[in-house]
């Protein structure tokens, strides 16, 4: 099967909390190839590049804008890097799908040319900057999905990696697609004792959201699917996120379409809200106090930190007093998206930060 430029960090199961997540490989994509030619080329960067402006903006509607339509036929001036390489893809026919006990033999593999392409991220978020187009910064949230699913004679369980492959799969797809951080909860003794599939099937929110706390993770995606016996897929489910519950339905007569279409809509709930337009606003500035710089390791590690949030623009050292280390910090968003991004991570954890008292000044511990 072909590979998805993904780091570990979009799809695993975790061992320790985790809260937001940095996503790589924004600016590169694989791309299927027939050959090497000029025109499959072409081909191959247009698709790349329409991959990486869903991976950066994380919605799919984007790619009707005029600019981004532009920017497609003409995709290799935003070309940095591409390289050739060859990959073995495994067919699997159906009937070996359904019964591989019985079809021995029948699964081929083929080889396949691929192209990997790296956009240079300069001229990428120039041109979504230039379209006005929300760039989603690669500090993201994470989310635990907990899985009930019920066949058509009633059996129940929740969801594991050994038991539903397919969907693992498919979901690990999409959130390479969309650089979306999914994790998955162990399912260990104190998993299965704290939440029974029952519990996710009923959507009871209170139970999931305290077995869910284990992982610290951002967000949290409960769904409930049920495999009718005509092929259907019919499921709910729950997206709890800042502490509100939304729950919708979802219909369909293929899985990877009916997991797509869910996984779509929260995908898209998280880009609207932490996602920013560079430049679409004037600059604000914000004091960072930062506790805990004790060395030179420290103040750069931070300085990098600070530096690669996508809504800074500027830093400045203000002030420095023994381990307390003061920034002065330009904005292309506000206060409260700033607030909201460091929330995200665990390497800021607040001390005294209260935004509704101070909102221009914000006050850490450095944890790193």
């Amino acid at each position: 099967m072909i590979k998805f430029l993904t780091s570990l960090c979009l799809l695993m199961v975790l061992v320790q909390p985790c809260s937001a997540l940095q996503v790589t490989e924004l600016y590169n994509h694989q791309v299927a190839v027939g050959d090497e030619s000029d025109a499959e080329r072409r081909r191959a960067f247009g698709e790349a590049l329409a991959a990486v402006v869903v991976k950066v903006t994380g919605e799919r509607t984007w790619l009707q804008h005029p600019a981004i339509e532009q920017a497609r036929n003409n995709a290799q001036s935003y070309v940095e890097a591409f390289s050739y390489a060859s990959e073995i893809r495994v067919l699997v026919p159906a009937s070996v799908a359904d019964e591989p006990s019985t079809a021995a033999g029948a699964v081929t593999s083929v080889e396949q040319r691929v192209i990997t392409v790296s956009f240079a991220a300069r001229l990428i978020d120039q041109l979504l900057a230039d379209a006005n187009i929300p760039v989603w910064d690669s500090n993201r949230p994470s989310v635990l999905v907990w899985m009930a699913l019920q066949t058509e004679a009633g059996e129940r369980s929740l969801l594991t990696a050994d038991s539903d492959p397919q969907i693992i799969e498919h979901m690990q797809r999409f959130a390479a697609e969309r650089g979306l951080p999914i994790i998955f909860p162990l399912l260990d003794f104190e998993d299965r004792r704290n939440l029974t599939a029952d519990s996710v099937w009923t959507l009871d929110q209170v139970a999931i959201v305290n077995a869910s706390q284990r992982y610290g993770a951002d967000s949290v995606l409960v769904g409930r699917v049920y495999f009718a016996a005509s092929g259907e897929v019919v499921g709910l489910w729950q997206f709890i996120f800042q502490d509100e519950a939304e729950v919708f339905d979802a219909f369909d007569t293929d899985l990877q379409s009916y997991l797509y279409t869910s996984l779509d809509r929260i995908t898209t709930k998280l880009a609207r809200y932490f996602a920013i337009v560079p430049g679409a606003s004037k600059q604000q500035l914000v004091r960072l106090r930062v506790d805990g710089i004790r060395n030179l390791t420290a103040y750069a590690s931070l300085m990098s930190y600070v530096s690669n949030l996508g809504l800074v623009e500027s830093v400045a050292v203000a002030q420095m007093d023994g381990d307390r280390l003061e920034l002065e910090l330009g904005l292309v968003g506000d206060t409260q998206q700033l607030f909201e991004l460091l929330a995200l991570d665990r390497d800021l954890l607040p001390i005294a930060s209260s935004l509704a008292d101070t909102p221009s000044m914000l006050h850490y511990r450095w944890t790193r």
